[in-house]
């Protein structure tokens, strides 16, 4: 799809635009599964240097999980066959004095020097792999993350320089467009298999919209290592800055997963399940492929208001469509080799599963 295409069909598309284009979506893109991923969710801190419009996850309080308190999670999460570590903290912790003086007590320098060991024991001690996913870093430390990292992750959001002078980023200077560009190119520079995604209803437009489609997929096209594309909705959240926003309609939503369906090709498009527990089924219509992670023990911290819906009824909601449920690894099968994974978790990867079947 060609972005005037693109861009008229979000401004103008009707019923019969949008019954079309799904009808090409389903000759062109063959599925057989709908994947997720089993995994627990450890928020290290949620102290951030970014003040988001929308975000309830960042806190003033500058706490910092214990090793005990992580560990406690990762072994519960192996015992109920979790599979993915979600690895997140606020961005930049380490300017925060409170917590740089507890990473100090514990014998660190820094956050990240934390994170590789609590990675590190995760793939001694458990059947579960890392992903880490917190905010901006630099070339070299991911690169020194990449060695305990099956996955990585950041979310483009969007390539709007324009919405860095409203409500939604004026006060995060971590959304700024250059800077997250910069660093999914440098994980495709590093071959780290990575997961991206759009923030839709923050107010954006149309145009920036398939612009920010466009850019994952030059980047994608250049590097090869963008595993999956995250579409999610804008939630208003009560006390932030945003609460009174609307949220995006399904119809909206609809139209903006055809046109990235469209746009990437084969590249993997997921829907958070939790903020779409009535329109998800809608949503596969269009080409979406995977529900994201589902966690059986901890809650999504940035959307504690919408619970996950059960393996169960996600599979009831796949079947209903003819289609299967397929467990998943936080990393994609096609990103399994010695190419795309550092040395040990590639042979993490090959030991622990084979070719077992993931259930």
């Amino acid at each position: 799809m060609k972005r005037d295409e693109a861009i008229e069909f979000l401004k103008y598309g009707d019923y019969k635009d949008i019954v079309y284009y799904i009808n090409i979506i389903n000759e062109k893109f063959e599925r057989e599964y709908i994947t997720y991923s089993k995994n627990v969710f450890i928020p290290l801190s949620k102290w951030c240097r970014n003040r988001c419009g929308y975000c309830i996850f960042r806190e003033d309080i500058p706490h910092l999980m214990k090793p005990s308190e992580v560990k406690e999670i990762l072994l519960k999460g192996d015992k109920l066959g979790c599979r993915e570590a979600l690895f997140t903290f606020g961005e930049k912790v380490d300017e925060n004095k409170e917590i740089k003086k507890v990473l100090n007590s514990l014998g660190y320098n820094n956050v990240l020097e934390y994170l590789y060991d609590l990675e590190q024991w995760c793939l001694s001690n458990t059947s579960l792999l890392p992903h880490t996913n917190c905010g901006l870093l630099s070339y070299d430390e991911m690169k020194m993350l990449r060695e305990v990292n099956a996955s990585m992750g950041l979310m483009l959001e969007n390539v709007s320089e324009r919405l860095m002078k409203t409500v939604a980023h004026k006060n995060s200077p971590g959304k700024d467009p250059k800077k997250r560009i910069e660093m999914i190119e440098n994980a495709g520079k590093l071959k780290i298999p990575f997961t991206t995604g759009l923030l839709i209803g923050i107010g954006e437009t149309e145009e920036e919209i398939v612009d920010s489609l466009l850019k994952i997929k030059e980047l994608h096209d250049k590097y090869g290592h963008i595993q999956e594309v995250i579409i999610q909705n804008f939630k208003p959240k009560k006390g932030t800055p945003m609460e009174n926003y609307k949220e995006p309609s399904p119809i909206k939503m609809l139209k903006v997963i055809i046109v990235a369906r469209l746009i990437l090709d084969n590249t993997s498009i997921q829907i958070p399940p939790n903020l779409n527990r009535e329109t998800g089924q809608l949503f596969l219509l269009a080409g979406v492929d995977d529900w994201g992670g589902v966690s059986p023990i901890t809650k999504d911290y940035v959307n504690p208001e919408a619970e996950w819906p059960e393996i169960k009824k996600l599979r009831e909601m796949t079947e209903e469509l003819g289609l299967k449920l397929k467990m998943r690894l936080p990393v994609y099968d096609k990103y399994i080799s010695e190419k795309w994974l550092s040395e040990r978790v590639y042979k993490k990867i090959v030991g622990e599963y084979g070719n077992k079947k993931l259930s």
